[in-house]
């Protein structure tokens, strides 16, 4: 049997236009989404619209290292 190589990985997307200075990031405050992604065909950071309910409106959330 061939082993699983984890190709779909969990990612953590990040809201970019949160902007605290200052703030511990582990703290609320910053929009934070979990999803997955296949990494043979998106072998880059992921960037998504979502909506960031400390902005109120949709921003660009961005793949952070966990």
């Amino acid at each position: 049997m061939a082993k699983s190589k984890d190709v779909r990985g969990t990612v953590i997307l990040e809201c970019t236009s949160c902007v605290r200075n200052g703030v511990n990031k582990k703290l609320m405050g910053i929009s934070r989404y979990i999803t997955q992604k296949n990494r043979h065909n998106t072998p880059s950071r992921l960037e998504l619209r979502k909506f960031c309910p400390y902005c109120y409106k949709h921003t660009i959330h961005g793949e952070i290292k966990k």
